[in-house]
């Protein structure tokens, strides 16, 4: 069968391989790929920013974003052949720790965690692949047009549950939400903030092409410039870019007991001046808190399928502006200025 490889810690690797079938040792859920949503992550693993193949294996195939069909599923498993479904990313360290140990692997204590895709496990980016039927998500059918998009709303799926965790430390009702970054991440954080009624705010640094619509079609406010000119300091913050000198300018925006999560993954050697002593004194004044959040649990991708299922599905399907089939994967991996999510077709010839 065909998949998308490449060999970590050397740029520009990607290619497409003939590889063998998946080995039941795998998992004994045996998926038939329908469609795989790429992301930043994959092009951070093609540049060979990191990545770390299979033991023992030179090559790692990629992709996290899975959508698929069930061919395979043993009795009692809870899945049957036809189902649709999306593999988990993140899998439990081999000694659990006490937050794998608890199903809570997208928190792993001692980083022995593995990925898919990722992390010393083959993704999802090839014809066929396996999991555990632990580590798979059975989804409404309906969502055949959209399942693409669980994984990236698994993790704003997670960011809110835990930016409501610590808002249940006193009496907190939140209004206003700002989302900076208007990639999948944001729209799909922006999306969840619509879903709790609160007032949404999305910052991006584009004018024109597809974003400032799908923001307004959401009944959220599009912006674009220094956060400070939104005239507005949100309850919450969710920071999707990654980019140093917006995160300053959010830290420096919250509202009183606001929280601001932090979703983006910052690129290296992004140098700004902070004044430290002036964020701990609005920190501490102002009750605020700053927290990172990445990946997700088997709860959040539970959660992430409850939100697609109530989206506007028209809105949703505007989210995936090209499919390419594998054949096509150097297109696919091509940069667009009005490119949201590019996502691989493996049933388009």
């Amino acid at each position: 069968m065909k998949a998308l490889t490449i060999a970590p810690g050397k740029a520009d690797s990607a290619a497409v391989l003939e590889v063998a079938e998946p080995a039941p040792l795998e998992g004994s859920l045996l998926v038939q790929a329908l469609e795989l949503g790429l992301c930043g992550t994959d092009f951070e693993l093609i540049s060979a920013e990191y990545g770390w193949a299979p033991p023992g294996k030179d090559h790692l195939i990629i992709g996290h974003e899975s959508l698929g069909t069930v061919q395979e599923a043993p009795e009692g498993s809870g899945f049957s052949k036809g189902d649709l479904v999306v593999g988990l990313v993140r899998h439990p360290d081999p000694v659990p720790c006490v937050a794998c140990g608890a199903g809570e692997f997208d928190m792993c204590r001692n980083n022995r965690y593995t990925e898919r895709g990722i992390k010393e496990i083959n993704g999802f980016a090839s014809e066929r692949w396996r999991t555990d039927p632990a580590f798979a998500v059975k989804l409404d059918s309906n969502l055949r047009d959209v399942g693409v998009l669980t994984e990236p709303t698994s993790v704003v799926a997670k960011a809110w549950d835990h930016i409501e965790r610590i808002g249940r430390r006193a009496v907190w009702k939140p209004k206003t939400v700002l989302v900076t970054g208007a990639g999948p991440i944001g729209l799909l954080a922006a999306l969840l903030g619509v879903q709790r009624g609160l007032e949404v705010h999305v910052l991006d640094r584009v004018q024109d092409g597809p974003k400032p619509k799908l923001v307004e079609d959401l009944g959220a406010t599009y912006h674009t410039g220094p956060v400070k000119d939104i005239k507005l300091c949100p309850d919450i913050i969710i920071e999707c870019t990654g980019v140093a000198s917006v995160i300053v300018e959010t830290i420096e925006q919250l509202g009183n007991d606001g929280i601001l999560c932090l979703a983006g993954v910052s690129s290296h050697n992004q140098n700004v001046t902070l004044d430290i002593g002036n964020i701990n004194r609005t920190l501490v004044l102002e009750n605020s808190v700053i927290f990172g959040s990445v990946n997700a649990n088997h709860n959040h991708w539970q959660l992430a399928e409850e939100a697609l299922r109530k989206a506007d599905r028209n809105w949703l399907s505007r989210l995936i502006t090209r499919k390419e089939s594998l054949n096509d994967w150097k297109k696919a991996l091509e940069r667009h200025s009005d490119d949201i999510k590019v996502v691989l077709d493996f049933g388009k010839n």
